[in-house]
């Protein structure tokens, strides 16, 4: 059962081993992961000039799961533009945020202009560092 959804700032920070890490360890064993928010982290790594295959055998030794992004998704996400483009969020921002509020979980992130929109948006956001 899911307890959190991860942004993939908060991914890349356990991956990592940045400032936050430790929160992030601490809940993945009952996180999800939109699939959006999976593309980004991959994206991070091949970006860096990873191969692809040591992507997904990285990725895949996590125990979170991935959730599709479907058409619901899509429109919480999408209609959520208007309470977080003050601070900044991208689409996938958003798609992690609408994953949270579909859940009734927090949202983990390292980005701190989360906590300006979170009331606003509905959800529970939790500030990795």
């Amino acid at each position: 059962m899911t307890h959190v959804v991860l942004d993939a700032s908060a991914v890349l920070a356990l991956l990592k081993g940045e400032r936050g890490a430790s929160k992030v360890a601490g809940v993945i064993a009952d996180a999800s992961v939109c699939a959006i928010n999976q593309a980004e982290v991959i994206s991070h790594f091949v970006h860096l000039g990873a191969p692809i295959d040591e992507v997904r055998a990285m990725l895949g030794t996590l125990p979170y799961a991935v959730v599709a992004a479907d058409d619901a998704l899509a429109w919480e996400a999408g209609g959520l533009r208007s309470v977080t483009a003050s601070a900044g969020l991208s689409l996938g921002d958003r798609f992690c945020l609408a994953l949270a509020k579909r859940l009734g979980v927090a949202a983990y992130t390292a980005d701190k202009a989360w906590r300006d929109i979170a009331g606003d948006v509905g959800a529970k956001v939790v500030i990795i560092r």
